[in-house]
């Protein structure tokens, strides 16, 4: 006997999992407020640097193209949840470019002329490729490298925590909501059988599950710890 699936329930399920990834996505949009809450304060950038949110910008931009109606089909939530990621940057780095020296400022502005000319050419570029399909593939490809490069910066991380064994570098909240964000759009590229999405963020989903096992680890560990008697 064979179940079939009613019609509609996938869209649902696809429209379900976008939607909290938006939200989960969210949270890491904001998490770099206290950063610059302190840049602010101090009217200086300190020993922070910018190129974390240069990078994410670009890897928005591209992921928002990607989810147009020109790129690719039923993608609205990826197009929307990556326009609203790059705002978020771009506020980001023009705070960080106000209260740079000026070695920064110019390194900086170098940076955004370069991600906007590298995006004019990729929409340019894929325009020209008359075929959607083609046009599809050859942008799926760009965005699917980019988030995949994304998700491996949590490595150094990893690495980190492992050799210092301390969690300090790691903060929980962030952590968990990298693997809520990946997980949901894991599931949204899988109901929408786009294998653009359900690859990198399946990629993340595995990192995510790693950082939360060793953030629990090492925190139980240090906790037992410092339970234990002191040596006379």
């Amino acid at each position: 006997m064979f179940f079939s699936i009613p019609d509609g329930t996938f869209t649902i399920c696809r429209d379900a999992a976008g939607i909290a990834g938006n939200i989960f996505a969210f949270g890491l949009f904001v998490s770099p407020i206290p950063t610059f809450k302190r840049i602010i304060r101090n009217q200086t950038t300190e020993n922070f640097s910018g190129l974390p949110y240069v990078y994410a910008l670009l890897n928005c931009l591209v992921c928002t193209w990607y989810g147009t109606p020109l790129v690719s089909h039923d993608n609205v939530l990826v197009m929307t949840v990556n326009s609203i990621g790059a705002v978020f940057q771009m506020t980001y780095i023009i705070i960080f470019i106000v209260h740079a020296d000026r070695e920064k400022k110019i390194r900086m502005l170098g940076l955004l002329l370069a991600v906007f000319g590298l995006l004019a050419i990729i929409v340019a570029g894929s325009l020209q490729i008359a075929d959607q399909g083609t046009r599809w593939i050859f942008v799926g490809l760009l965005s699917c490298a980019s988030l995949i490069s994304m998700f491996a910066s949590p490595l150094f991380i990893i690495n980190l925590v492992i050799r210092t064994k301390s969690v300090e570098y790691m903060p929980f909240y962030l952590s968990l909501s990298t693997f809520l964000m990946s997980t949901s759009f894991f599931l949204y590229g899988v109901f929408n059988f786009d294998a653009f999405i359900y690859v990198p963020n399946g990629i993340g989903t595995i990192l995510g599950i790693l950082q939360l096992a060793l953030y629990f680890y090492y925190k139980t560990k240090s906790v037992e710890e410092s339970r234990e008697p002191l040596m006379v």
